[in-house]
């Protein structure tokens, strides 16, 4: 069995020593422990840093993609380079690497595909009161989504087998975490989360710039979770309640009508009519969006099955990309 931890980095030149000093060599169950940093387009000596501590495998990307896409990236060079189970990780020392045997044990158990990390939201000093609460928040839209259990969602220290890995689609350039338990649920994994500990805070959050923009990113990236992954009830819940405004304005207009006052009431009569179009297009709008979702579905079957067909015969040990 082969264990890749692998680590997205963006300018990570302060920090990433720190981080690279906590991860173990070797683990119970593993044959081979090896470390991939996925440099995402760094203007610092990040890489130059990554192989002269020792990382095996650097992966970099020309220009900065996001971490969304450089988790991906990730993956995918885990895969080829024949990983068994991938632990991800992040550069800032945020995680506890002394809790990677139990992120993987429920893995190497075959009781889970993917394995979260849950930190104790409540009780970390870095994090404010609105961040703490956009937390909660994105945790439960994805339990609503994913029909899943998993406390803390936006975190991202995970585990997940070869075959999750192989799976995974990301749509959002921002984050990875909520879209890849979404899509997991979606795709009947089993799915677990085990308590994690953190570090100390070593710089401020590179995805919170400030809290106008986490509150804007987060509202944004929950909306297209709802649109992408549940679109027939996203659009079908607006087109309902706009039907239902417009018949019940209607009504209303019926009821002076038929008491001889309708022609004050002309534009309920106007309202009614337009809310009524707009609720039906949006009903259409729902059932199109439905199969959409349906096609989507299969084309990532095809890449599932293009992406195990081409890692067959992969080396087991890899160079540096």
């Amino acid at each position: 069995m082969k264990l890749l931890i692998q680590i997205p980095c963006f300018n990570e030149a302060g920090t990433l020593s720190v981080t690279l000093a906590a991860l173990p060599r070797h683990l119970d169950g593993f044959g081979e422990v090896e470390w991939l940093v996925i440099d995402d387009g760094s203007i610092d000596d990040t890489a130059e840093i990554a192989r002269r501590l020792g990382v095996d495998h650097v992966v970099r990307h020309t220009a900065n993609k996001g971490l969304a896409r450089a988790f991906m990236t990730g993956l995918d060079a885990c895969v080829r380079l024949g990983a068994d189970v991938i632990v991800n990780t992040d550069a800032d020392n945020q995680y506890d690497a002394r809790d990677i045997p139990a992120l993987v044990a429920p893995i190497l158990a075959h009781e889970a595909d993917i394995v979260i990390g849950a930190r104790p939201i409540e009780t970390i000093a870095h994090f404010s009161p609105v961040k703490k609460v956009l937390q909660k928040m994105g945790s439960w839209v994805v339990q609503l989504a994913s029909k899943t259990d998993i406390p803390d969602a936006p975190s991202g220290f995970r585990a997940m087998s070869r075959a999750a890995a192989q799976q995974l689609v990301v749509f959002n350039d921002y984050t990875y975490t909520l879209e890849t338990i979404i899509q997991a649920g979606q795709k009947n994994m089993a799915i677990r989360s085990v308590p994690v500990r953190v570090n100390k805070d070593l710089r401020p959050s590179r995805l919170v710039k400030s809290i106008p923009s986490y509150i804007k990113r987060s509202i944004v990236t929950i909306v297209r979770i709802f649109v992408i992954y549940r679109p027939f009830r996203f659009f079908a819940t607006i087109g309902v309640v706009l039907f239902t405004v417009g018949f019940l304005i209607g009504l209303r207009f019926l009821w002076w009508w038929w008491v001889g006052s309708g022609e004050g009431h002309v534009q309920s009569l106007i309202l009614a009519a337009a809310l009524l179009g707009m609720g039906f297009q949006t009903l259409l709008v729902a059932f199109l969006a439905d199969l959409l979702a349906a096609n989507r579905k299969l084309l990532e079957e095809l890449r599932y099955l293009a992406r195990s067909e081409r890692s067959e015969g992969f080396p087991t040990r890899g160079g540096e990309r």
